[in-house]
């Protein structure tokens, strides 16, 4: 049998804070935030009813300077990336546990004009902090579609 390992994983939702960028002792940039996402199922009386289900995502270098510069609490984004748990003894001896989501991939969802991404800064129209592949078009109006 062959061996076989996925650990990936894809989110939608708002965040529930703004994302506050750091810098580890070594220099590494480094961002964490909340992330909820809204999750529809049939109850009992098999009614439509909800949930919101919470997320920490956390994001290195590049990634978390994109998500701090052009995220806001409340902004919708879409992510992909990785799900790490972390478990470790605090300052009074108790067993901790945490589980993250290392963000590799953030999308924008809302569109330019209905967000403040980056307070007013110029927002690239690549939707992820990947290098893009397409041409930067300043007017959309005569695209084909």
């Amino acid at each position: 049998m062959a061996n076989f390992n996925l650990n990936k994983i894809t989110l939608g939702g708002r965040l529930t804070a703004d994302p506050e960028l750091r810098q580890t002792n070594s220099g590494v940039m480094v961002t964490s935030v909340g992330l909820a996402v809204n999750r529809r199922y049939a109850n009992r009386d098999d009614a439509q009813a909800q949930q919101t289900d919470f997320f920490n995502l956390v994001a290195w270098r590049g990634m978390a300077e994109f998500i701090s510069k052009y995220f806001r609490k409340g902004s919708s984004i879409c992510v992909v990336g990785s799900v790490q748990v972390r478990n470790w003894t605090d300052a009074q001896n108790n067993k901790r546990t945490s589980v993250d989501v290392q963000v590799d991939e953030a999308y924008f969802v809302d569109s330019k004009s209905d967000s403040s991404y980056g307070q007013g800064a110029d927002v690239p129209f690549a939707s992820s902090a990947a290098e893009s592949k397409f041409d930067i078009v300043a007017d959309d109006e005569d695209l084909p579609f």
